[in-house]
């Protein structure tokens, strides 16, 4: 990156740093079941609600405890269940227009990150009727009071029910930009493990992988702060004590429940601290080829720590004593090669390779400038690298790449 863009995103970061403490952050109110959800709405003073969800939810069954608590509450609910992956500017559109036909006064965000993604911006849209989705990209462009919003994620990953962010992708054009505004926050988080049991042990593992990726990218950054540090480590402990556990045997009720709190720490992590270019890169892919956002994640985390170098091999340290990979007295650089042979061995364990066979050579430099447009100045990263130098890291995930390389 060139000195004189290196040192606005230096000072944009700064500046953003040392605000901060000063900015609202919140953290979603935790219930432990969906079946004390009508309780929270009569209590709001709420009588219709829009579930947001997806297809592959509904087909599990897994919104019937929920359905059949509003039932019993006399509560009338509408379902919105056409999100998709990476959800697009038409699912919110289609979201929208139900909430209003039915009078709706709530949302409730069910699923994935897709679905709570979709979920705040259809909130978005009702507390501004009058922009559109694309003019509220970035950061601070919300500022109204979104309708009472309630986040179940169903997976142990994307953090989504305790961010200001919501991630759309433009039905068009396939640009995917985040909205990020601090009323975008649910209001209450339900971390109930009994509704992420049904979940396959792929998407378990790429989700629980998705949370990782959080916790360390937050804690990698320049922008922590104490609190965030703490949840960062918190979440990583947990998804090295749980994430087998649940990968194994996906009934564990106490695993899933830690996965749960893992997901929540890290959200709460990188809501505050930011994440970096792995989320750019994951991003600009799903945005172009639909690859869902944890299993990409997944694939590229290490080998952006490896590209870090030096940089980050203490903060990689403290990372691997809280993981149990290694002691107070090793060396930072052994211990952050441990951290990184710890991912690689998880990916491996998990089924998840380190290609994504969508890449197309011609679409490198629009993926990187999309990329670069996302992260720069925004991401507190350990090393700030543009358009041209991320294009390396798309050449690296393409197959060929891989089968080129020394080791294949």
């Amino acid at each position: 990156m060139k000195p004189l863009r290196k040192a606005y995103c230096r000072t944009f970061q700064t500046v953003f740093k040392i605000a901060l403490p000063f900015l609202p952050y919140r953290r979603p109110k935790i219930i432990t079941s969906v079946k004390d959800i009508p309780e929270i709405l009569e209590k709001k003073k709420k009588g219709r609600a829009l579930i947001v969800t997806d297809k592959g939810i509904e087909k599990l069954g897994l919104t019937r405890r929920l359905e059949k608590a509003l039932k019993e509450n006399d509560i009338p609910y509408f379902i919105y269940d056409k999100t998709v992956a990476n959800p697009t500017t038409a699912n919110v559109e289609e979201a929208v227009e139900l909430y209003r036909d039915n009078y709706c006064d709530c949302i409730i965000g069910f699923g994935g990150g897709s679905s709570m993604d979709c979920a705040k911006a259809v909130g978005a849209c009702i507390a501004k009727p009058r922009q559109s989705l694309a003019k509220m990209k970035g950061i601070l462009k919300v500022h109204k009071r979104l309708p009472l919003l309630i986040a179940i994620p169903t997976t142990a990953g994307t953090g989504s029910e305790t961010t200001l962010a919501a991630v759309i992708t433009d039905a068009q054009t396939r640009y995917k930009y985040a909205i990020n505004d601090f009323p975008l926050i649910p209001r209450y988080a339900v971390l109930d493990p009994k509704v992420t049991v049904s979940l396959p042990p792929s998407i378990t593992a790429s989700t629980g992988m998705d949370a990782l990726t959080h916790a360390v990218e937050a804690y990698i950054g320049n922008s922590t702060t104490p609190d965030t540090r703490r949840d960062a480590l918190r979440a990583v402990k947990l998804i090295f004590q749980n994430l087998d556990r649940v990968y194994e045997n996906g009934s564990d009720l106490e695993a899933r429940k830690d996965m749960l709190k893992a997901s929540f720490y890290a959200g709460c992590a990188f809501t505050k601290s930011y994440v970096g270019y792995v989320h750019a890169i994951a991003h600009s892919l799903g945005g172009e080829y639909n690859v869902p956002h944890g299993y990409a994640n997944a694939v590229i985390l290490p080998f952006l720590l490896e590209a870090y170098g030096s940089t980050i091999h203490k903060k990689l340290k403290r990372l691997a004593i809280e993981a149990g990979l290694t002691e107070e007295d090793t060396p930072a650089e052994e211990a952050a090669g441990r951290f990184i042979q710890a991912v690689k061995d998880m990916k491996q364990r998990f089924c998840i390779g380190d290609t994504i066979d969508a890449i197309r050579e011609e679409d490198i430099p629009k993926l990187a400038h999309y990329a670069d447009k996302e992260a720069n100045p925004l991401y507190p990263v350990p090393v700030l690298m543009d358009a041209s130098e991320l294009e390396q890291f798309y050449r690296i995930l393409m197959p060929e790449a891989s089968e080129d390389s020394p080791e294949a």
